[in-house]
C-alpha cells in the first residue's frame, strides 16, 4: 500500500473546547488518502479521553505531554513523524469545509508552491466572513540620507470581508505569507530552512516561516477553492482558560516580538509599538471583557475593565512564572525588553 501524499499535523492553537468537533469535520469532509498525527499538548481529560479513542479507531499517530506546548514546540514534535511529499499543519480550532485538502494539493502540485493556504474564515457562520485569503510580508530597506532601517511590510488580504461579497475577485494568486490556521507545506523545505523557531512562543511564527521559505527560493499560493474556518469564541470553559492565559500570555509575545526583530535585525517603528500597545488584547477580548460585562449586566463600566485588567496582568505573570518553574525543559521567554512608560500606558486600553 502506498504512503498517502499528505501527513496532516493537527496541534493546539489557544484551547481545547472545540478539538472534538474540529477533527470531526476533518475526517468527514477529506476525501483523498492521508496519514493524521495528533499532538496533543496537556488537554482536559474529555479530550484526551476522545483523542485516546479515535487514534484507536482511526489509526493515527497520537503525540500526548502532559504539560501545555507552545504551537512551534507542537509543530516540530509532530514534523518528526512525517514522510509524506507534503505535511498539512492545522490548528485544533479548525473547522474544513468538503474538497478542503484537495483542493490544497492540486494548487502545490500545479504550481510547484512550497506553501499553499485557503481561504481562512474566522467565527459562525462558518465559511462567512474572511479572515486570511494570501497576504504581504516582506522585509523592506528604509533608507533616509546616512540612516538605514529594516522593517516589517505586511498586507491581509480581503480581511474581515463577506465571501459572499468578494467572490468574484478570490482566486488563486501567488502571494507573500499563509497562517498556520491551516497551510499546506512542501515537506522537502525544511531541508533548506530548519525547523520552526521554537523561540517565537506565540506569535509571527507564520511570518517568520514564510520569510525563510521565501529566502530559500519557495513559493506561497492562496488557492481560495480551499476553504476552511478559525472558530474564535469566547473563552467559557475553565479547562480552556489557563492553556489561553499562557499562549497569550504577555511573557510568550514580548519575547517573541523581540526574538522576531533581533532575529531579523528590525527596527522597532509603529509595526512593534502597535503590538506592544495591544498586548494581552486575545485575554482581554475573549475572556476578560466580557466577564466584567455579564457580572455589569451589559452595562459599560470603564473604571472596572481597566481596574480588572491590571489585576488580570499580575495574575497573568504568575500563570507564566509557575510554568517556567515546573517545566523548565520546555523552551522559555528569553529576558525582554519592556515597553517604555508610554506604550505601558496603552497596555490596558
Amino acid at each position: 500500500m502506498s504512503t498517502p501524499k499528505v501527513t496532516i499535523l493537527v496541534s493546539p492553537r489557544e484551547r481545547f473546547s472545540y478539538a472534538i468537533e474540529s477533527l470531526e469535520s476533518i475526517y468527514a469532509n477529506t476525501t483523498m488518502p492521508f496519514d493524521l498525527v495528533y499532538v496533543d499538548g496537556g488537554s482536559p481529560v474529555e479530550v484526551q479521553q476522545y483523542l485516546a479513542e479515535k487514534s484507536q479507531y482511526e489509526g493515527f499517530k497520537l503525540i500526548r505531554t502532559e504539560h501545555y506546548l507552545a504551537p512551534n514546540q507542537a509543530r516540530n514534535l509532530g514534523l518528526a513523524q512525517v514522510n509524506s511529499e507534503y505535511v498539512l499543519f492545522i490548528d485544533n480550532d479548525v473547522h474544513v469545509a468538503p474538497g478542503w485538502l484537495e483542493k490544497l494539493v492540486d494548487c502545490a502540485d500545479e504550481t510547484g508552491a512550497a506553501i499553499v493556504c485557503p481561504l481562512t474564515c474566522i467565527g459562525k457562520p462558518l465559511h462567512q466572513k474572511i479572515h486570511l485569503a494570501g497576504g504581504e510580508a516582506r522585509i523592506v530597506l528604509e533608507v533616509k540620507g546616512e540612516k538605514q532601517r529594516r522593517k516589517v511590510h505586511e498586507k491581509h488580504y480581503f480581511v474581515n470581508r463577506p465571501v459572499a461579497e468578494v467572490a468574484d475577485q478570490l482566486q488563486r494568486q501567488q502571494c507573500e505569507f499563509a497562517e498556520f490556521h491551516c497551510m499546506l507545506v512542501r515537506t522537502s523545505i525544511f531541508e533548506k530552512t530548519g525547523l520552526l523557531d521554537e523561540a517565537l512562543l506565540s506569535t509571527r511564527e507564520h511570518i517568520d516561516f514564510c520569510l525563510n521559505v521565501a529566502q530559500a527560493g519557495g513559493t506561497i499560493y492562496c488557492e481560495p477553492e480551499s476553504v476552511v474556518t478559525y472558530v474564535a469564541e469566547r473563552i467559557s470553559k475553565w479547562s480552556d482558560l489557563s492553556y489561553f492565559m499562557l499562549r497569550w500570555s504577555d511573557a510568550w509575545e514580548l519575547s517573541s516580538l523581540q526574538h522576531f526583530r533581533d532575529k531579523w535585525g528590525l527596527h522597532k517603528d509603529k509595526y512593534f509599538k502597535k503590538r506592544y500597545g495591544r498586548l494581552g488584547y486575545r485575554r482581554h477580548q475573549a475572556f476578560l471583557k466580557p466577564w466584567v460585562r455579564q457580572f455589569s449586566l451589559g452595562k459599560p463600566l470603564p473604571w472596572l475593565e481597566n481596574a480588572a485588567i491590571a489585576l488580570e496582568r499580575k495574575l497573568n505573570q504568575m500563570v507564566t512564572d509557575r510554568y517556567a518553574r515546573r517545566h523548565p525543559e520546555v523552551v522559555q521567554p528569553e529576558a525582554i525588553e519592556q515597553p517604555k512608560s508610554k506604550e505601558m500606558a496603552s497596555l490596558s486600553r
